[in-house]
C-alpha cells in the first residue's frame, strides 16, 4: 500500500469531518472527469445523479452552517453523515482499497472522520458564545475553505496536505485558546459583578 495512498485517505476522511459534501463532490467530479479512478462500488459516486445530489446537499449545509443555532442542529445531524462519507472517501481511494481489507478501510475513515467531527462540534459552540454569534459565519467559511483545500492537497500534493495539517493544527489550536481565554474572562468578570451587587 502507497505511502502517497494513505496519506490520501486519511487527508479526505479528514476533510469529510469539516464538510461532509464538499470532499465527495471533489472526489466524484474529479473521478467524472478521469483524473482520478475510483474501485467499485465507489464509482457510483462519478454518476450525474450522485453528484447532483451532493452538490444540492452541499449548498443547503453551506447556508445553514453559517447560521447561529441552525449550526448546532446541523452538527447534531451530520454526526451521523460526516462519519459515513469519512469511510467512503477513505475506501474509495484509488489503490487503497484493493490492497486492504474492506473493512479495516472503511473503520479507519469512520475514526477519522468522526474524531474531526467531534472536534468541530465541541469548538463551534465555544466561538458562537464567545463572539456572540458573530464568528458562526466567519469560523463556517474557514472549515469550508481548510476542507477544499485539505481535499485537493490530499489527493494532489499527499506530501504537502502534511504541512498544511500542521499549519491548520496550529491555528485552530490558537483560536480554540483565544476563545477558552475569553469565555473564562467573561466569566470571571459576571462573577465579580454579582459578588459586587451581592455585598
Amino acid at each position: 500500500m502507497a505511502v502517497a495512498n494513505i496519506i490520501s485517505a486519511f487527508g479526505l476522511a479528514g476533510s469529510a469531518g469539516l464538510n461532509a459534501y464538499i470532499p465527495l463532490m471533489i472526489v466524484a467530479i474529479l473521478g467524472r472527469m478521469g483524473v482520478i479512478n475510483l474501485t467499485q462500488p465507489y464509482d457510483i459516486l462519478t454518476s450525474w445523479w450522485a453528484i447532483g445530489a451532493l452538490v444540492f446537499l452541499g449548498a443547503i449545509e453551506f447556508v445553514v452552517d453559517k447560521v447561529p443555532g441552525a449550526d448546532h442542529v446541523n452538527d447534531i445531524v451530520q454526526t451521523f453523515i460526516r462519519p459515513t462519507a469519512g469511510a467512503v472517501l477513505f475506501a474509495a481511494n484509488s489503490g487503497v482499497i484493493g490492497e486492504a481489507s474492506p473493512t479495516l478501510a472503511l473503520i479507519a475513515g469512520l475514526v477519522m472522520a468522526t474524531g474531526v467531527h467531534a472536534t468541530k462540534a465541541v469548538a463551534r459552540p465555544v466561538v458562537t458564545t464567545t463572539t456572540m454569534g458573530i464568528g458562526t459565519p466567519v469560523i463556517s467559511f474557514l472549515e469550508d475553505v481548510t476542507s477544499t483545500v485539505a481535499s485537493l492537497l490530499a489527493i494532489f500534493l499527499p506530501a504537502i496536505f502534511l504541512l498544511f495539517v500542521v499549519f491548520v493544527g496550529y491555528v485552530f489550536y490558537r483560536l480554540w485558546r483565544r476563545a477558552r481565554r475569553a469565555k473564562r474572562q467573561e466569566s470571571r468578570e459576571a462573577y465579580e459583578m454579582d459578588a459586587y451587587e451581592n455585598a
